[in-house]
């Protein structure tokens, strides 16, 4: 039982003694049940086995190459340093215990972690905080544990998201209450330092509608959770909860644009029914007051807690918002035309550099590079700028794209430009993506996909971001783990979806699945991606296909006709397993690519048979 008032634990068996093996194993059972354990079926497999070989008195095994062979069932000859995957799903699943102990799991009474630097996990009872009186007895779940009541679990949980919520609505008064007293209400808070002529967006807080004070606590918890994501897009400034909070109930969009200088207004409403929710949130151009997007999520808060709803709803409007190819870009663009590249200011560039990455070309390559070079010499404190120039000095290596003479190569160029805008800014996602990069193609794939890690846990709802990490993840033999970020991007920006559609054909040609392959690759965007004519070249020729191979052949031939005379090279510096590579000569000289009569990767593999 608790002890005293003063919170603290008196003589309970849990303080005494750590969890017993059938507690450990309960609380396995219902982490694997719960669907808020945002883990897929590998991670959940990685979980079992760790946490059975620890009750099994056999932590010491827990290595990583046990479980890359006997979880994720590598070859024997597995090497964890050329393949990740065992340092990416563990990073991976510790981030999912430790959101569903915040969440789902606020009531479990056993903690499995998974500390950083081993792969052993610890079993741990949950330390009650507080005083007797406020808190709920927490009871050791069994080997039954899975009998009690559904309803009761979810009473508890959801209770205990409500008073979070309710504290998150009194700590948003305070702040309001302190920044209107010292007369700061109107000082804009931006998520970061200003981009040169970026946009700035105020969140509103969300209206209360229905039981006013259910609704309410609903509304500013997601309010703040939208600030939160929407916070970490560095191409726009999110003005702070203290200056939204200082306009004036029901003013107009005008009135926001004349006294905030901002240009886009996010505004919503949560309407509380029983155990029902449905919330909207609109986009507006406060310059035009033209709604740019709206939308309608109901939920049910029997399926799902209230936690998960507020993320799930505020980071699909933040992807919608705010990414890269979101509303605000589109906003941009049909507003600035086709103007020249020599007229477009610092921002401008910015929005110009996604243009030239749905499009490769070598024209709008110079111009973009020109174009970003200048801006950074306005705006040396520019990290987004910088970040992007990067992978466009990276794209003269490559793709050949307008190649420059020079002590320094591209790829040198590259990491001097992204660990500049690391410097400026060591959280901004575009510098983290392209440091990642430029050191993948510097052939550091286990450094380049460690600050990968650190971008996706940052803005996991950025799908420029998840596209390239996924494809950096595939190329370096992650195929699955890149395919699933893939798809994840594919889902959030169908827009985008010829680029993806190319980088999963490659996925499938690799996996030997040659029809999904042709499916996928006659989805891509083949006039605007260069490589994907050899892709799809290589494809044809598995499926015999010839004449459509030839075609695909010949075109790509005409627009990359040196790239064969360096193919080891190619091969090399994209960080493709030796047995990737060989499978993409196989079918290279099947299309009738000139691929040299034994590659680099063959000859490995002809060192070492049992790779085959």
């Amino acid at each position: 039982m608790l002890g005293g008032g003063d919170g603290t634990v008196g003589a309970s068996p849990q303080a005494q003694s750590p969890p017993a093996a059938e507690d450990v194993r309960a609380q396995l059972d219902i982490l694997l049940a719960s669907p808020d354990l945002d883990a897929p079926a590998r991670a959940r497999r990685f979980l079992r086995y760790v946490v059975e070989e620890t009750l099994a008195g056999r932590a010491d095994r827990i290595k990583a190459y046990a479980i890359g062979t006997e979880v994720f069932e590598r070859s024997s000859d597995f090497d964890a340093q050329s393949d990740p995957v065992v340092r990416i799903e563990a990073g991976r699943l510790r981030r999912a215990l430790e959101r569903y102990y915040l969440s789902d799991g606020l009531s479990d009474s056993v903690v499995i972690t998974i500390p950083k630097g081993a792969y052993v996990p610890h079993f741990t009872w949950r330390t009650p905080g507080g005083s007797d009186d406020a808190a709920d007895p927490i009871v050791p779940p069994t080997k039954n544990a899975s009998a009690v009541p559904l309803q009761r679990r979810w009473g508890l949980r959801l209770g205990a998201a409500a008073i979070v919520v309710a504290i998150l609505a009194l700590l948003g008064g305070l702040a309001f209450w302190g920044a209107w007293r010292d007369g700061a209400s109107r000082t804009p808070q931006a998520s970061a330092p200003l981009s040169p002529g970026g946009p700035t967006l105020v969140v509103m807080p969300f209206a209360a509608l229905g039981e006013p004070s259910l609704a309410r606590a609903y509304a500013d918890g997601l309010t703040e959770e939208v600030l939160s994501q929407f916070a970490r897009f560095k191409e726009i400034t999110v003005l702070g909860r203290e200056t939204s909070r200082s306009i004036p109930p029901g003013a107009d969009a005008a009135h926001i644009r004349r006294d905030l200088g901002v240009r886009y207004v996010l505004e919503g409403s949560v309407r509380a029914a029983e155990h029902r929710l449905r919330i909207t949130g609109r986009l507006l151009d406060a310059e035009t007051g033209a709604v740019l997007w709206s939308q309608t999520y109901d939920e049910d808060l029997q399926v799902r807690d209230l936690f998960t709803i507020q993320d799930e709803v505020a980071r699909r409007v933040a992807t919608a918002v705010a990414q890269p190819y979101g509303i605000i870009q589109r906003a941009y663009q049909s507003r600035t035309g086709a103007r020249p590249p020599d007229d477009l200011e610092a921002y401008g560039c910015t929005l110009r550099f996604y243009d030239y990455r749905a499009a490769l070309s070598d024209e709008s390559h110079a111009a973009i590079r020109t174009c970003l070079e200048q801006a950074v010499a306005l705006h040396p404190e520019y990290a987004t700028a910088w970040a992007m120039l990067s992978v466009l000095y990276l794209d003269e290596d490559r793709f050949g794209f307008n190649p420059r003479a020079g002590s320094s190569t591209p790829i040198q160029r590259s990491l001097e430009a992204a660990r500049r805008a690391i410097r400026l800014d060591p959280e901004n996602v575009r510098s983290l993506q392209a440091l990642m990069v430029a050191l993948f193609f510097a052939q550091q794939p286990a450094e380049a996909l460690e600050v990968g890690e650190r971008a996706v846990a940052l803005n996991p709802n950025d799908t420029e971001l998840l596209g390239e990490f996924g494809t950096r993840l595939s190329q370096a033999g992650a195929w699955q783990r890149g395919a699933e970020l893939l798809e994840q991007a594919l889902a959030r920006n169908p827009g985008h979806s010829g680029y993806y559609s190319g980088t999963l054909a490659v996925y499938a040609y690799m996996q030997r699945d040659y029809a999904r392959a042709e499916s996928l690759i006659r989805q891509a965007a083949l006039e605007k991606f260069p490589l994907y004519h050899f892709v799809a070249a290589v494809i044809y020729a598995q499926l015999g296909k010839a004449s459509e191979a030839a075609e695909a052949r010949d075109e790509f031939l005409r627009m990359r006709p040196t790239i064969f005379e360096r193919w080891d090279e190619e091969m090399a510096k994209r960080n493709y397993r030796p047995e990737d590579a060989a499978h993409f000569a196989e079918g290279a000289r099947k299309a009738g690519f000139p691929v040299p009569a034994r590659t680099a990767a063959e000859a490995a593999l002809q060192a070492t048979p049992s790779q085959r």
